[in-house]
C-alpha cells in the first residue's frame, strides 16, 4: 500500500477540516479479462482488481454533516451535505456517487445518526474503462461500513454502489465491476456467473506474460454514450426470443440454441447485439479453461475473437480502440489483445511477453500516435485486493 499518498492525504485532510483522520482505506480499479456486456446479459464474466484504484482518509463527526474533498477535483473545493440529504448535486459533481450510495444503503435498512469528513484521491484514469466510479462507490462503502459499525455482508455493499449507479447516476450497468472490486483478491480474477451470482476465484498465472493495459487517452461518459442503448438492445432480443423460448437472459442460451431461434429477431442490429452477449459468454467460459490449464495460446486467441465481435457486432469499440488492439495484435510476444470495459473510448489489454513490454509500448504507442493524433498510456496491470480498510491512520503512517 502506497505510504506516501496516505501521508499526502493525512496532511490535506488536516488543510481542509482543521482536524485529523482516524482511517485509512483503499477502493481499486478493475480490468475485465474477458466476459464484456455480458452482466446485464445474464452471462459469466471474468475480471480482477487491480492495485490502481482510490484512496482515503475518512474520519466520524459528531453532527449529521458530511463534508468530502478530493484532490482530483481541487476547485470544486469541500462539498458539504447532511448525511440524510437525498437531492441531487449538479450534473457532473463526483460527490453524487457518495449521496447515491448512502441513499442505497439506507434502503437496506442501515441508519446513519452522524455525518463523516472524508478526503480521497484516485489515480485510475478518468474515463478509462477502469472502472473509476465503482472504485469510489466500493470506497464510499468501506468507509461507510467502518465509521457507522455496520455489519453487512460484501454483497451488499456490492448491490448498493451498483444500486447507486443505476438509479442515482443514471448509467444501467451490470453488477461486474461493483463486484470485482469488492470480492477481488490479489493474483485471482473472479470468474462470476451474473444470472446465479455464483463464482470461483481462479488464479491468474501468467508465467512469462503480463497482461498490459492500453489507455486511449479519449474521453468519454457512459451516461452520454450509447451504453444504455446496447442495454434496451439486449433486452429486446430477449423480449423477442421469449416468443418460442422460456428465458429471462441471453447468457442461458448456447450459441447453437441462439442460431435456431435468431429467425425470431427482425431487427438485424438487435441480432448483431444478442449474438455478441451469447457468442461472448461462450468465449468466457472457455477462456477460463484454457487459463487454469495454462494454454495461454487458446486464452490469447480468445482474446482476439472477443475484440472482433465487440467491434463488428456490438460495436462499443470505436477508431481509438480499434488501433490499440490491432496494433497490439501484431506485435511479437503478443497472444491477445481486446478492449476492456464498457468501450467507447477506455482502454484494452494485450497479453504480452515480459521481456518485450517496452519494445511492445514504443511500437503500438507509434502506430496510435500516428492514426490518432495524440499518444496513449500503458501500464502493466497488477491484480491486487478488493476494497477495504487499511487500518489506523496512526498505524498505517508509522
Amino acid at each position: 500500500m502506497d505510504k506516501q499518498v496516505f501521508t499526502k492525504l493525512n496532511t490535506i485532510f488536516k488543510e481542509q477540516f482543521t482536524t485529523a483522520p482516524t482511517d485509512a482505506f483503499f477502493s481499486p480499479g478493475r480490468i475485465n479479462l474477458i466476459g464484456e456486456h455480458t452482466d446485464y446479459n445474464g452471462g459469466h464474466v471474468f475480471p480482477a482488481a487491480i492495485t490502481i484504484g482510490t484512496y482515503g482518509v475518512g474520519a466520524a463527526r459528531t453532527d449529521k454533516l458530511v463534508r468530502l474533498y478530493s484532490t482530483n477535483f481541487p476547485d470544486t473545493g469541500i462539498v458539504e451535505f447532511a448525511i440524510d440529504d437525498t437531492t441531487k448535486l449538479p450534473h457532473g459533481n463526483w460527490a453524487n456517487f457518495v449521496k447515491g450510495d448512502l441513499i442505497a444503503l439506507r434502503g437496506y435498512g442501515n441508519h446513519f445518526d452522524h455525518g463523516f469528513d472524508l478526503v480521497i484521491e484516485g489515480n485510475i484514469p478518468s474515463a478509462s474503462g477502469l472502472s473509476s466510479s465503482s472504485s469510489l462507490e466500493l470506497m464510499i462503502s468501506v468507509v461507510v461500513q467502518r465509521l457507522f459499525h455496520l455489519k453487512v455482508p460484501r454483497l451488499q455493499l456490492v448491490a448498493c454502489g451498483k444500486q447507486a449507479e443505476n438509479e442515482y447516476i443514471g448509467v444501467n450497468t451490470g453488477i461486474m465491476d461493483q463486484f470485482a472490486i469488492g470480492f477481488g483478491e490479489a493474483n485471482k480474477a473472479i470468474y462470476l456467473d451474473t444470472n446465479t451470482m455464483v463464482y470461483d476465484m481462479v488464479p491468474v498465472e501468467l508465467g512469462d506474460y503480463v497482461v498490459v493495459i492500453m489507455n486511449t487517452n479519449k474521453p468519454r461518459n457512459l451516461v452520454d454514450s450509447k451504453y444504455n442503448e446496447r442495454v434496451k438492445e439486449t433486452q429486446e432480443a430477449v423480449y423477442c426470443l421469449q416468443k418460442e423460448l422460456n428465458i429471462n437472459a441471453l447468457g442461458e442460451l448456447s450459441s447453437a440454441e441462439f442460431e435456431a431461434a435468431a429467425h425470431l429477431i427482425t431487427d438485424p442490429t438487435v441480432l448483431k447485439r444478442a449474438r455478441h452477449a451469447v457468442t461472448e459468454n461462450e468465449r468466457t467460459q472457455e477462456a477460463v479453461k484454457y487459463l487454469t490449464a495454462g494454454n495461454l495460446v487458446e486464452f490469447g486467441k480468445l482474446l482476439n475473437a472477443s475484440h472482433q465481435s465487440l467491434k463488428d457486432d456490438y460495436e462499443v469499440s470505436g477508431v481509438e480502440l480499434d488501433t490499440l488492439a490491432a496494433a497490439a495484435q501484431q506485435q511479437p510476444g503478443v497472444l491477445g489483445a481486446r478492449m476492456t470495459g464498457a468501450g467507447f473510448g477506455g482502454c484494452a489489454i494485450a497479453l504480452v511477453k515480459r521481456d518485450q513490454v517496452t519494445t511492445f509500448e514504443d511500437q503500438v504507442g507509434q502506430a496510435y500516435t500516428e492514426k490518432i493524433g495524440y499518444a496513449p498510456s500503458f501500464y502493466v496491470a497488477d491484480i491486487g485486493d478488493g476494497a477495504h480498510w487499511v487500518g489506523p491512520i496512526a498505524e498505517v503512517l508509522a
